[in-house]
C-alpha cells in the first residue's frame, strides 16, 4: 500500500465533518474540530471551494456548506450502485465474521426475494438459493420488511377478495411453511409490532423446520427501508445468547449495507 498524502487526508477529513454537522461549518468549527493549524485550514477551505467541493455562504463570511462538486459525485456514485451485488459483498462479510448463512432480500407485494447470499462453511447449514421467493410472514427478512411498511399499506398487500386480512376482523388464514408458521393475521400483526418495537426481527422454525434466523432493515439514501439482511441458523447451534450475538451481527450488517446505498444515519 502506498503512502498517504497528507495535505488529501486534511481535506477529506473537512469535507466528512459535513457528514456530522447539522448546518454549514465556519473555519473556527474546522480548526477546533480537527486541530488543525488556522493558516492550513484557510488554505484547505480556499482550495475546496475554488474547486466547488465546498459553496462559501453569502452573506456570512468564513462560513461554507457542501458544494455542487459532491452532489455531482454523489449522484454518479449512486447511479452505479447495484443493491444485489453490494449486498452480497456484505454478505460475504458478514458469513466470514458468523460463519452462517446470510441473506439480503427484498419485498415484492407479500413475498420475499432473496438477491445476495453466503454459505455458511459449516456442514449443516441453510440449503436455499438466491432468486428463490418465500411468503414474507413466514421469514425474518420478510418480517421485517412488512414492519417497515404503513399500515394502509400492510392491509392492502394482505386484502383477500374485498377484506382486509390485516383487521381484526378477518377469518383470512396466512400460508403455513411448517407446523411453526403464523397463519393468523392477528398473531402477524402483533409479531410486526414487537419487529417494530426491536429494530430485529426473528423467525424459529417458520420457514423451514430446522433453521432459526434474525433480521435487521436496509436503508437507501432517503432513510426507506429497500432491503433486509438475515442470518440463519440451524437450531442445533441456535441459543438465546448465539440469538442476540446474531441480532448484533445481522445489525451492523444491514448498517454496513445501508452506508454503501449512501444512507447517513445510524442505528
Amino acid at each position: 500500500m502506498g503512502r498517504l498524502v497528507p495535505a488529501v487526508t486534511r481535506a477529506l477529513d473537512v469535507l466528512e465533518l459535513f457528514l456530522e454537522s447539522e448546518g454549514p461549518l465556519s473555519a473556527p468549527d474546522v480548526i477546533r474540530r480537527l486541530q488543525l493549524p488556522r493558516t492550513t485550514v484557510h488554505e484547505l477551505l480556499t482550495t475546496l471551494a475554488a474547486r466547488a467541493y465546498l459553496d462559501p455562504l453569502p452573506g456570512q463570511p468564513g462560513r461554507y456548506r457542501l458544494g455542487v462538486r459532491t452532489y455531482q459525485l454523489g449522484s454518479r456514485y449512486a447511479e452505479q450502485l447495484d443493491l444485489a451485488a453490494e449486498g452480497q459483498r456484505v454478505a460475504r462479510e458478514v458469513a466470514e465474521t458468523c460463519d452462517e448463512t446470510v441473506h439480503v432480500a427484498v419485498l415484492e407485494d407479500t413475498d420475499v426475494i432473496y438477491i445476495a447470499k453466503v454459505d455458511s462453511t459449516h456442514a449443516v447449514r441453510m440449503v436455499s438459493a438466491a432468486g428463490r421467493r418465500l411468503p414474507a410472514h413466514c421469514t425474518s427478512v420478510g418480517k421485517m420488511l412488512l414492519a417497515s411498511l404503513p399500515e394502509d399499506e400492510l392491509a392492502r398487500r394482505f386484502a383477500d377478495d374485498g377484506s382486509t386480512a390485516m383487521s381484526a376482523e378477518t377469518t383470512l388464514t396466512l400460508t403455513a411453511m411448517t407446523p411453526d408458521s403464523i397463519t393468523d393475521p392477528a398473531v402477524l400483526r402483533a409479531e410486526l409490532a414487537r419487529t417494530r418495537e426491536r429494530g430485529v426481527a426473528v423467525e424459529h422454525r417458520e420457514s423451514n423446520p430446522d433453521v432459526s434466523c434474525v433480521a435487521a432493515p436496509v436503508r437507501d439514501s432517503a432513510g426507506r427501508v429497500v432491503a433486509a439482511l438475515s442470518i440463519s441458523v440451524p437450531m442445533i447451534r441456535w441459543s438465546d445468547g448465539r440469538e442476540e450475538e446474531l441480532a448484533r451481527l445481522a445489525v451492523e450488517g444491514a448498517d454496513a449495507l445501508s452506508v454503501r446505498l449512501g444512507h447517513r444515519g445510524r442505528r
